[in-house]
């Protein structure tokens, strides 16, 4: 969905899985793309925030154009009418896949999901917990099979990166690609 007279605007949700610094680099990126973000994180990726990063919850709120709270089920990304290009989880944690997959949701960020899976827009899904037991497998197996991108994000070193940075902006310049938005953040192979 990338023609001028389609909506460019994805859904980002924040799991309480390690690794919250993804989920905020994606919204500086999408930002830096132009992309309209709506914003909603779960009252554990708020807690992980705190313990990972000197984020404040209202920092990372303030690079979304929108933001939503949890318990807000009315909002608008709970419906399928309210169109988007897709939505990312990142991270994700294995609680939010499970209920995504079996679409039991339990709050705002998985519901949105799941408007996502039943609208068949892209949905990726960057697990975050290891290792993985057969459960967990077959529950992104299960995913898969209904849409999902299943997208650890899991570092390339062919790009020699130098500093943590350089790791965190491969992984979401290939969450990128997968949305089909053009960016310069994932090195290209031999190119």
């Amino acid at each position: 969905m990338t023609d001028a007279g389609e909506t460019r605007r994805v859904v980002v949700g924040i799991s309480g899985a390690s690794g919250v610094i993804y989920g905020i680099r994606l919204l500086e990126a999408l930002r830096d793309c132009g992309i309209e973000t709506h914003l909603v994180m779960s009252r554990s990726a708020e807690i992980t925030l705190a313990h990972e990063t000197d984020y404040k919850v209202a920092q990372v709120r303030a690079l979304a154009d929108r933001w939503y709270q949890q318990a807000d089920i009315g909002a608008a990304i709970a419906s399928g009418s309210f169109r988007t290009m897709g939505m990312v989880v990142a991270p994700c944690s294995v609680r939010s896949m499970s209920e995504i997959a079996t679409g039991v949701t339990s709050g705002l960020l998985t519901r949105a999901a799941d408007v996502v899976l039943k609208e068949r827009r892209r949905l990726v899904l960057m697990v975050r917990e290891t290792p993985f037991h057969l459960g967990h497998l077959r529950t992104m197996a299960q995913l898969a099979e209904m849409g999902a991108i299943i997208a650890p994000p899991l570092p390339a070193f062919y790009p020699r990166p130098k500093e943590l940075e350089d790791l965190i902006d491969h992984s979401i310049g290939r969450v990128l690609d997968l949305l089909g938005i053009n960016n310069d953040l994932a090195h290209r192979w031999k190119e």
